[in-house]
């Protein structure tokens, strides 16, 4: 958990219908590349913990008898549901549910995945809670968007969102802090979950690559979306303002691209397994 920093449940207060549509996809070869690297053997279970709006969890969900997802917002689990009906998928259930207050009666698990969001836990307890309700020979398994050595994009074709002009009017409307739920991140979000996991009993980490190295086209309705989707600019955070930050907004980004479109380049990612014995 951020140091100074005490989770409540506005953290993504109205963010969730701009999730899906906002963030970047993650990798076409994310599924195979969890199966190659996975013992799918039997009848595995997968726990998704702080799902969101089920991305991770209804990609993964084909290898698995039963997925559950795990989140403590509503209606990060209202939009799950909505993809896993989209997406064909039948085997997911999802609960509403803190990490610190697992095991909630949910059984044993092979896999449990945390994308992008472990650090907004009490992590040396949770990491002890899914150590305890994870089979032998499964993994706490980190989805690490942060790879080191990531190739550089090529030349895109059209300009990268203009995201430091759009820090500056988020910082302009809420202040140099950077908000967090109804909190601040005085100190940033932590990491050094190697440390934590080992302590907890897990094994030095097993690293899978998993390569993107795609451009992706977007426009200003999408960088709008993944704005709000982020916790330091979600819509409550706004109040009263946020039909003039949306504004002020749609005009940075039209100003930025005269033909409505961005180009982001998708890189590689990978999954961090830490084995249990």
């Amino acid at each position: 958990m951020p140091e100074g920093w005490e989770w409540d449940e506005t953290l993504f207060k109205g963010s969730a219908a701009y999730y899906r549509r906002g963030r970047p996809p993650y990798p076409v070869r994310l599924r195979q590349c969890f199966e190659d690297a996975a013992d799918l053997s039997g009848a595995p279970r997968l726990i998704d913990v702080g799902c969101g709006p089920g991305t991770v969890a209804v990609a993964l969900a084909p290898l698995f008898s039963e997925v559950v997802g795990l989140d403590p917002d509503p209606d990060m689990l209202v939009e799950a549901a909505i993809l896993a009906v989209e997406s064909g998928v039948t085997n997911t259930r999802w609960v509403k549910l803190r990490a610190e207050d697992l095991p909630g009666g949910l059984g044993l698990f092979r896999y449990a995945t945390f994308a992008q969001s472990f650090h907004w836990m009490d992590r040396d307890p949770v990491a002890r809670l899914i150590f305890d309700m994870l089979e032998e020979g499964g993994a706490f398994v980190h989805v690490n968007s942060v790879v080191a050595g990531s190739p550089p994009p090529p030349p895109l074709p059209f300009p990268t969102p203009p995201d430091a002009a759009i820090d500056r009017l988020v910082r302009a409307y809420l202040g140099d802090a950077r908000r967090a739920g109804k909190g601040v991140l005085a100190h940033g979000t932590p990491s050094n979950e190697a440390q934590i996991l080992r302590e907890a009993g897990f094994r030095p980490v097993r690293v899978i690559p998993v390569r993107g190295r795609q451009i992706l086209e977007r426009n200003v309705d999408d960088i709008v979306a993944q704005v709000f989707s982020t916790s330091g600019s979600a819509p409550h955070l706004f109040g009263a303002k946020l039909a003039a930050f949306e504004a002020d907004l749609h005009q940075l980004l039209e100003r930025a691209s005269n033909q409505d479109r961005f180009s982001q380049w998708l890189g590689d990612i990978q999954f961090d397994f830490y084995d249990r014995p």
